[in-house]
């Protein structure tokens, strides 16, 4: 794929990657995420204003992971940074109201992720998002993350080129929201029927593995990265896509899903990985599965910054102290880690900054 995508604009390395990191992108998603924090703060509906702001305390580090995206074009850190912030924290946002809120209903949950690719068409006029639900007012929380989203994505100089992708993957994420969260009888079943029409398109995927991909919205950061260029071609935004989808995007969830297979047996929690048919499955399927996110990532323009996602992806999930607790997951990630250096990098630098952040 061409090479001029981002030229030197990108960081060369872990470290240069990590000081942007903490030097640039830290700070505004937290200066961000502090005014969003203050408009839940108000929200007037009680159960609105809890999810809200459970969703911003607890997973903040879904936004400072996305915002990464943006330490590889620093000239638009100010539209980047802001348009991922916003639209991770509606994922975020409508993921509590799914999962441990008031609702099992699938029209519900299908209104609710409307926001989202609402957020990313530029001119749509936001809806009545809660029409189905209870709760109501929100004061005007989720609509204001739309319009976040919409003027941000309108500043990006190719957005148009990748309109079409970014909309595709965020309509699957919302097909997975909503089939993930329905009474538990009927998940599987539905979960399913959705692969069932996509199979034919993904044949080297299981359908637990193409719902993992869906799940992640990694995807949608590097188009938006992509945009931020002016020279971006038409062929590069499929490129990318792509690459992303599912290989990316399916490893990033499905390590997600390892570390947190104790606490999802515990809590009766569905966990795309308890659907392998044994240990030994699922480390060669999951193997597959970074051998095919390492080489889409290689293929990519500036394809070093990938793979440092690729490889970051692997060091901070497969260190997380969840990982010590369990016996299989230990094995698993041995594996996993095998032959990569860089996550070794990673697993270094990270301890590092976070202590000097401290």
């Amino acid at each position: 794929m061409d090479q001029t995508l981002l030229a030197g604009r990108s960081p060369q390395g872990p470290f240069a990657l990590m000081h942007r990191v903490y030097k640039h992108i830290l700070p505004g998603v937290r200066e961000q995420l502090n005014g969003w924090r203050r408009m839940a703060e108000a929200i007037p509906d009680a159960e609105l204003r809890k999810q809200a702001l459970s969703s911003i305390a607890l997973k903040e580090f879904h936004c400072q992971g996305g915002a990464v995206y943006a330490a590889a074009n620093l000239e638009q850190k100010d539209v980047l940074i802001p348009l991922i912030v916003a639209l991770q924290t509606i994922s975020d946002y409508l993921d509590n109201l799914c999962d441990r809120s008031t609702s099992l209903d699938a029209d519900d949950f299908r209104l609710l992720h409307r926001s989202m690719l609402d957020a990313v068409t530029p001119g749509e006029p936001p809806g009545n998002y809660y029409k189905l639900r209870n709760e109501q007012d929100d004061g005007g929380y989720l609509r204001e993350l739309v319009k976040r989203c919409q003027a941000c994505v309108s500043r990006l100089p190719s957005y148009p080129l990748v309109q079409d992708e970014v909309r595709e993957l965020v309509s699957l994420y919302g097909d997975l929201q909503v089939y993930k969260h329905i009474a538990k009888p009927l998940r599987e079943e539905r979960l399913l029927d959705w692969w069932s029409k996509h199979a034919e398109r993904y044949p080297d995927l299981l359908w637990n593995e193409f719902a993992a991909a869906a799940g992640s919205t990694l995807g949608m950061f590097m188009l938006f990265l992509a945009a931020s260029d002016e020279n971006l071609t038409p062929e590069q935004s499929a490129g990318i896509r792509n690459s992303y989808f599912p290989a990316i995007n399916g490893l990033h969830i499905l390590l997600d899903y390892l570390i947190d297979q104790a606490e999802d047996e515990q809590g009766g929690d569905l966990n795309f990985c308890s659907y392998y048919e044994s240990q030994q499955q699922m480390n060669e399927r999951l193997l597959r599965m970074v051998q095919a996110a390492r080489s889409a990532a290689d293929r990519l323009p500036f394809s070093r910054f990938h793979r440092m996602i690729v490889e970051g992806l692997i060091a901070l999930y497969l260190s997380d102290p969840k990982v010590r607790g369990q016996r299989e997951v230990r094995q698993t990630a041995r594996l996993l880690m095998k032959g990569s250096p860089w996550t070794r990098v990673f697993f270094w630098l990270n301890s590092h900054f976070i202590r000097k952040a401290m």
